[in-house]
């Protein structure tokens, strides 16, 4: 059975390009179907109905009409908007940041329910706390997880011995953390320390609301961001553009939260 013609859900809008002289090329993540590409005709022209219902970090109700292998949002009105109340560029980016890792990790047409409110909740804790870093962590951890990439982390890769509380490597390729004895084959293998390894399994078997009471040192959270950053690259192979900002922002202006 083929898609209705027409159809009402929910979406986050993920990116908006110009095309022609007044409409819009939108990339859309939606409740009902996953990520949707769709044309908003006139949405650059002043006065537009659909203007502001459907920027960047929006989530909206929109009306779609599949014309072909084309979709156009016909109605649009605002749900919520994710930008942080104080316009925090820091904040803002981090969003962003959020919105092309969903961009980059899914292919068109298909739905998912579980990943839709995953970035709904974050994207909402992002405007009320000032946690960014966890909150990303939190993200990142719990995206790969349900993507079917979730690493492991409480006993070798290899020999499946527990962990013990030393300096254990994680593994980008084998998707985990290898015993001191397991590393020594693998040049990609990253030092974890006893801390580092805690934290990323208090993300891995928590909620938001309590990964976001996680306190750490300035030092372990560098080292869990790189940690899942080389994971994301290893499946992406390429870094993600956003995290390129956040750590030049970072150095410039932002504290470390």
């Amino acid at each position: 059975m083929g898609q209705p013609r027409a159809y009402t859900t929910e979406a986050i809008t993920l990116r908006r390009l110009p095309l022609g002289e007044a409409d819009c090329l939108l990339t859309l993540y939606t409740l009902h179907r996953g990520k949707v590409r769709a044309i908003a005709k006139g949405m650059r022209r002043p006065g537009g109905k659909l203007g502001g219902h459907l920027e960047p970090l929006t989530h909206s109700k929109i009306l779609l009409l599949q014309e072909r292998d084309l979709c156009i949002v016909t109605q649009s009105q605002t749900v919520k908007g994710f930008l942080p109340s104080d316009n925090e560029l820091w904040r803002i980016s981090c969003a962003l940041y959020l919105i092309e890792m969903v961009d980059r990790f899914t292919g068109e047409e298909e739905e998912d329910y579980l990943l839709f409110k995953l970035l709904e909740e974050a994207l909402s804790s992002l405007c009320n706390s000032q946690r960014t870093d966890t909150i990303l962590r939190y993200f990142e951890l719990h995206l790969m997880g349900h993507l079917g990439y979730r690493p492991q982390l409480q006993q070798c890769l290899k020999c499946n011995s527990i962990l013990k509380p030393t300096t254990n490597f994680f593994s980008a390729g084998g998707g985990g953390v290898l015993c001191p004895s397991c590393s020594y084959s693998e040049r990609s293998d990253y030092p974890i320390s006893c801390e580092a390894l805690k934290v990323l399994r208090f993300l891995q078997s928590s909620n938001q609301a309590t990964a976001t009471r996680l306190r750490t040192t300035p030092e372990v959270a560098m080292e869990v961001e790189g940690i899942l950053h080389s994971y994301i690259r290893y499946f992406l192979e390429q870094e993600v553009k956003s995290a390129k900002w956040l750590r030049r922002l970072r150095n410039e202006t932002a504290p470390r939260t």
